[in-house]
């Protein structure tokens, strides 16, 4: 192999190597920080290059900190490597030490990183992912990460193994959530891939969930953002269901390589009898299996064992614990990803952030 070089790659350059990598992620493409930038974050990329190819690299996303005080960096889902290299923290070293430069040069305080989910095979097990956490965690206490103290995407998720046909993923569901699929379309609910005219509904919806549900949800602009970037590439579709020319429901999915991602549901609180949101999860799962995919991740549930998860979600209300007593039902294997690993650059600050976490935890 030539000598490595450090450079910033263009997002053409970018995009095509991550779609590419077998460890892909929808959050490290570029669209993915210019996404990010309309609303508060900024995003670089910094990667090492053998000539003209690139070998490694991440997309870093950037936060300003309050009173001026620099910024938190992140790398959600990266970097992006050689699957070898974390095995060896010695190759390492030279990437870790471009990105540290360049979270430096904008003003980072610290950087966390989510490492990337293993790459998902064309046959076999979806992997759960345990076999990568000590490697990854040994390669980046290695390189002088820490764990860290709060994680920014979900650590659990449920995946559904989306390869074989339709009939046996319904079969493999909760007989319930099957029923309620076959249900919305015995009460007439029908189900539209959207266009842009459609996500002013959309938004609407997600602000009624967010009330009703007492969840965070985005501004009405960031909804319509995301789909003008990503569904015209056909890495992101949107699913409304209606009845009698009312829209009832939505599920935005995203996709990219052999993975597909549900993050953003929505209803209304009218004819919830009809089962809208599962005709419109439905349609999306189909939608991600038609263009490939292998997985599709319904995306967060408690940070919970498999065990403790079943034992508690019929009494526990809080936090996830009411969507993953409707996820269960998709017949998916409940999987761990790997938690934050935070690399400190200044410490006082570093430690403030620290306590206030500290804080609002107890206050939680």
């Amino acid at each position: 192999m030539e000598p490595l070089r450090t450079l910033s790659p263009s997002a053409g350059e970018w995009d095509a190597f991550v779609s590419a990598h077998p460890q892909a992620h929808i959050l490290q493409l570029p669209d993915w920080g210019a996404l990010k930038a309309q609303f508060g974050w900024q995003a670089s990329r910094i990667a090492l290059a053998a000539g003209s190819q690139l070998v490694a690299g991440a997309q870093i996303l950037y936060r300003p900190l309050p009173l001026r005080l620099g910024s938190l960096a992140y790398i959600p889902k990266g970097p992006l490597t050689p699957p070898d290299w974390w095995e060896a923290p010695e190759q390492l070293a030279p990437l870790w030490a471009a990105i540290h430069a360049e979270a430096r040069r904008q003003g980072a305080r610290w950087l966390t990183v989510e490492a990337p989910d293993p790459p998902i095979p064309a046959d076999g097990d979806i992997p759960t992912g345990a076999a990568e956490a000590a490697r990854y965690a040994a390669a980046l206490s290695a390189a002088g990460f820490r764990p860290g103290l709060h994680s920014i995407q979900p650590v659990r998720t449920i995946v559904l193994d989306i390869r074989p046909d339709p009939e046996e993923i319904l079969a493999r569901m909760k007989q319930k959530t099957r029923y309620n699929i076959r249900l919305s379309e015995k009460k007439e609910v029908t189900v539209r891939r959207a266009t842009a005219a459609d996500l002013d509904s959309f938004a609407v919806m997600m602000q009624i969930t967010g009330q009703r549900d007492a969840f965070g949800v985005h501004a009405p602009g960031y909804y319509r953002a995301a789909f003008d970037r990503f569904a015209p590439t056909g890495r992101a579709a949107l699913f409304i269901a209606s009845y009698a020319g009312q829209d009832l429901a939505g599920v935005m999915a995203f996709a990219l390589g052999r993975t597909a991602w549900y993050f953003y549901g929505a209803s209304t609180n009218e004819e919830r009898n009809r089962m809208p949101t599962y005709a419109a999860q439905w349609a999306a799962i189909q939608w991600a299996r038609e263009r490939g995919c292998a997985v599709y991740d319904l995306w967060g549930v408690p940070d919970e064992d498999e065990a403790t998860l079943e034992a508690d979600f019929s009494r526990r209300e809080d936090g996830l614990w009411g969507v993953y007593r409707t996820k269960r039902g998709w017949g998916g294997m409940v999987i761990r990803r790997i938690p934050a690993w935070d690399y400190v650059y200044s410490r006082p600050i570093y430690a403030v952030y620290q306590a206030g976490l500290r804080l609002m935890r107890r206050e939680g």
